[in-house]
């Protein structure tokens, strides 16, 4: 077994041959790759249909919007990881290593919101009636805010804002989208299409829900927030809660403990809204919609996997290392763990995990958390390494490892 400081000094096997590492560029993630895809089809629809009718037009838009929306519903979420983790880990690793990029599927709702505006202003330019005309442009300049306001640049500064528009920008367009199709007298298959998705947008706050919660502050860092009400979420599933369900939500891995009713939320200080949570412990608070799987999940895929975990990360990997469904070893940076956690929660963790490595940052610094991870990932034989950290050090950690041919996972931070 090689020591912490052995880990830091262990030499990284070199980079795969250019070729093969330009695929791994974050430029061509599987993310932006789906959005593409969606792209090149709509393209190909257009070639062929050459000059497309209102009517073609009205269908195309149709389409891509429902795929926009249907791709982000919790059900639609929850089984595409079904059945990207069905395959078995007899298969090659290849097939594996793109399966468990399953949570990539928000590039279908990009390529689908983008196609989607694209068609909706071809068809509002071609039309002649002033009244369609009039929603047509309306909804055209809505969805144009809507996705200005979710480009990167302004929903990583403006994320409550992003969060705001986004959700009353979206109920108003579909409003408007059923408006602008029951002037241009639908047939069946519209009338049930747009059904289909106003349910789907609709399905999680009819789950809207204020229940009780016991919360613990084992720091002023981070509260422990247990919940016991309806079904035991499944390992590594996510539960949204919020104070004011009009204004903001925040998603927290689910943390069941096995044999046990309920489960917990672990919730580091991050910002104003966790800041306020910690501060102001509260006895009730919102949630809805449907459990929801989250990137971990494709750990069953392989036959040994290494978590990589920074801080409050280690929530998400917990009720995996608990499950112990598949073989695993972690590798955990933090501030003092013991203190900022609770000695409940690191023995906890040790109990199921003996072999991790605690990396106390207040202690030992910072460390260089890619060596360690591939340290990790050798010594244990693992298939794949899945990191859960801040956007900065989890792009690092699986990039860095992707170029050196080593299977890795992590958010990539798309809502």
């Amino acid at each position: 077994m090689t020591t912490s400081l052995e880990r830091q000094s262990v030499e990284l096997p070199p980079r795969t041959p250019a070729p093969r590492r330009l695929l791994k560029h974050p430029r061509l993630m599987h993310y932006n790759r789906l959005a593409a895809l969606v792209l090149i089809a709509n393209l190909v629809f257009l070639c062929m249909s050459w000059t497309p009718s209102a009517r073609t037009m009205g269908h195309a838009a149709l389409a891509d919007l429902a795929l926009a929306i249907l791709v982000r519903q919790q059900y639609v979420i929850n089984f595409f990881f079904k059945l990207a983790t069905w395959a078995p880990t007899s298969w090659p690793l290849k097939i594996r290593w793109t399966l468990g990029k399953v949570y990539h599927f928000g590039g279908l709702h990009v390529g689908g919101a983008l196609a989607g505006a694209s068609w909706f202003m071809a068809l509002t330019v071609t039309t002649t009636d002033a009244a369609l005309r009039a929603v047509g442009w309306t909804l055209t300049a809505l969805l144009a805010l809507i996705i200005a306001t979710a480009l990167p640049p302004f929903r990583s500064r403006h994320h409550d804002h992003f969060e705001k528009i986004h959700r009353f920008g979206g109920w108003t367009a579909l409003a408007l989208f059923w408006t602008h199709t029951l002037l241009a007298a639908p047939g069946p298959v519209e009338v049930a299409v747009l059904s289909v998705v106003t349910f789907s947008v609709a399905l999680p706050w009819l789950r809207l829900r204020k229940v009780d919660v016991r919360v613990e502050r084992p720091s002023p860092h981070v509260v422990l927030a247990r919940f016991d009400h309806g079904e035991t979420p499944f390992a590594g599933s996510s539960t949204a809660i919020s104070r004011s369900p009009l204004k903001e939500w925040h998603s927290f891995a689910n943390v069941p403990a096995p044999g046990e009713p309920g489960f917990r939320l672990t919730i580091s200080r991050a910002g104003d809204w966790t800041g306020a949570f910690i501060d102001d412990m509260p006895d009730r608070i919102w949630v809805k919609g449907i459990t929801t799987a989250g990137v971990a999940n494709i750990e069953t895929l392989f036959t040994k996997v290494v978590y990589v975990a920074t801080g409050s990360g280690i929530g998400p990997c917990l009720p995996h290392l608990l499950a112990a469904e598949v073989p695993s070893r972690l590798v955990w940076a933090t501030r003092d763990p013991r203190t900022t956690y609770g000695d409940a929660l690191v023995d906890e963790i040790l109990a199921v995990q003996p072999h991790a490595l605690i990396w106390d940052t207040s202690r030992d610094g910072k460390p260089d958390m890619v060596r360690l991870a591939y340290a990790a990932y050798r010594d244990f034989g693992a298939e794949a390494v899945i990191c859960i950290s801040n956007k900065k050090l989890t792009w690092q950690v699986v990039h860095g490892l992707e170029q050196r041919g080593i299977p890795a996972y992590g958010a990539i931070w798309d809502s």
